[in-house]
């Protein structure tokens, strides 16, 4: 059994990674600061980006997978799916911005919970009527 769905996700989330680790990478070389953040509020917030999706996206891709795997419909994975990486993708983009409350921030998150409680409610239905 194939696991497109959660294939396609895992990978727009990896290129997202990715992106948000060159730009740490970037920003370090450039301000010449080898660990930690030097002081610097951009190199601070561009940590922390990455770090939030790093923190976020393993459990939601696995809930995913399960999903997937207990035969969740496609409309329903790709929901849960687009809710992750809408949510992953406007809150990096909110956090690069500042650190205060935003609009990507506020939003990432609760699109990034959404597909979270879906995907966790969804494997509970599955579980119950079992």
């Amino acid at each position: 059994m194939g696991f497109a769905i959660t294939g396609l996700y895992g990978a727009c989330i990896a290129v997202l990674a990715v992106v948000l680790a060159a730009r740490v990478v970037i920003l370090r070389r450039q301000l010449r600061v080898g660990v930690g953040d030097g002081g610097n509020r951009i190199l601070s917030l561009a940590i922390r980006a990455h770090a939030n999706l790093v923190e976020h996206a393993p459990l939601a891709l696995l809930l995913l997978l399960l999903l997937e795997a207990a035969g969740g419909s496609p409309w329903m994975l790709h929901a849960v799916g687009m809710l992750l990486l809408g949510g992953r993708l406007l809150h990096a983009w909110g956090l690069s911005r500042h650190a205060g409350v935003s609009f990507g921030r506020f939003y990432g998150t609760a699109l990034t919970w959404a597909a979270l409680l879906v995907a966790a409610g969804a494997l509970l239905l599955n579980f119950l009527a079992a």
